[in-house]
C-alpha cells in the first residue's frame, strides 16, 4: 500500500490496512503465520510525515536453541517519521541531532506501509526466541532435540587437544 503525500495534511487521517504473509518479506527464518493489522493514522506538517499506530499479527520462526517452530504474538505500538530528502542538507559532513536519528528520508512523497510494517515487525522480534522457557537445546554429539528425547551420548567427552590436561594436579 502506497501512500501519495499529496493527500496527507496537518489533520490526522486514520488508514486501516491489512497485510498477507505472502506481501510482508521478513528476515531469514521468519515469516508471518497470520494476516498483520494495521491501525493509525498519518499526518503532515510541512515536510515532516508522522505515521503512528498498532500492528498486530503473529510470526513463526524457530527456537534459537532446538530449531522447532514458535509462533509469536506481535502487538505494538510505533510511531515513524519521514522527512523529505530533498531538504537534507547535501554537505559532506553533517551532525545529526538526537531526534533526527530516528527519522527516514523519502525521496518522492510516497510511503509504502508495506515497507514500514515490514520494518517495524522485525524490529519487534527479540533476538533470541525460546519454544519454552527451560529449553534444553539440540545434543552436540547426535544433534538430537534434547526435549524430545533422553540421548545417551556421553556429556562428559573431553576434546582429545585437552584429554592431557586431564592427568594434572
Amino acid at each position: 500500500m502506497i501512500i501519495d503525500l499529496a493527500s496527507v495534511g496537518k489533520n490526522p487521517k486514520t488508514i486501516e490496512l491489512e497485510f498477507e504473509p505472502a506481501n510482508i518479506d521478513l528476515d531469514d527464518g521468519m515469516q508471518l503465520a497470520e494476516n498483520a493489522a494495521f491501525n493509525g493514522e498519518i499526518s503532515r506538517d510541512g515536510t515532516r510525515t508522522r505515521v503512528a499506530g498498532r500492528i498486530a499479527t503473529v510470526v513463526s520462526t524457530e527456537c534459537s536453541r532446538c530449531l522447532e517452530p514458535v509462533a509469536k504474538d506481535i502487538d505494538l505500538e510505533f510511531e515513524a517519521v519521514f522527512v523529505d530528502a530533498a531538504d537534507e542538507p547535501t554537505e559532506d559532513e553533517i551532525e545529526v541531532t538526537v531526534d533526527e536519528l530516528d527519522e527516514s528520508l523519502i525521496t518522492d512523497d510516497k510511503i509504502d506501509m508495506t515497507e514500514v510494517v515490514r520494518e517495524q515487525l522485525i524490529l519487534a522480534m527479540i533476538e533470541k526466541v525460546l519454544c519454552q522457557e527451560d529449553c534444553k537445546g539440540l545434543c552436540p554429539q547426535c544433534g538430537g532435540n534434547r526435549n524430545l528425547i533422553d540421548c545417551k551420548c556421553e556429556e562428559n567427552v573431553i576434546d582429545p587437544r585437552w584429554a592431557a590436561l586431564k592427568n594434572l594436579k
